[in-house]
């Protein structure tokens, strides 16, 4: 629960440094993990039932399809209905090329909220995610690049496309770079 709440909080925070709208941030911050503790079955048929598809490293690591699972949850039993706090949800885990400020703001949140650890590397992420929300995409999937690699882990294809993505926008806008309050 500690890692939502601080998901939330992030997301919030984030939304008002950035002039998004913090009710909508925090709202896909706080559901973004429902269906995180679902066992393996029951998120590849929840998967397949809602049409969502599963590839081959889904397949074989069902938890990476919890965010895709969490959108059909949100929509079903709470009744959310906003597409861009759907698509926030959705994009938390392996992130999407082209993806919405809001859902920058809730992938960036989930890998960086407090509960996460305090280094100096996170801490300069953190920070990093208040003045450059494309940037810290960027370095964000470098920090869970490095760690995937490390442990000799599967890194889905997404990931990388979103690095990619994110980083020609940091090479098209090198100033678009927002002061800390």
């Amino acid at each position: 629960m500690g890692h939502i709440l601080g998901v939330e909080t992030m997301c919030i925070g984030l939304a008002r440094h950035h002039d998004l709208d913090p009710v909508q941030a925090g709202q896909a911050g706080l559901l973004h993990d429902l269906a995180k503790f679902f066992k393996p079955k029951k998120l590849l048929k929840m998967a397949e039932s809602a049409g969502i598809d599963v590839d081959n490293i889904c397949a074989s690591h069902p938890h990476l399809l919890h965010a895709d699972v969490s959108a059909v949850v949100a929509q079903k039993e709470f009744n959310v209905t906003d597409e861009e706090i759907l698509e926030a949800i959705r994009n938390h885990t392996l992130g999407k090329p082209n993806m919405s400020d809001l859902s920058c703001i809730v992938f960036i949140a989930d890998a960086l909220e407090p509960n996460r650890g305090d280094t100096p590397e996170l801490n300069a992420l953190r920070q990093l995610s208040y003045q450059n929300l494309h940037k810290s995409v960027q370095q964000t999937c470098d920090y869970s690049l490095k760690y995937l690699l490390s442990s000799h882990c599967p890194i889905h294809p997404r990931t990388v496309l979103t690095r990619n993505w994110a980083l020609q926008i940091v090479k098209e806008q090198p100033t678009k770079t927002k002061p800390i309050d």
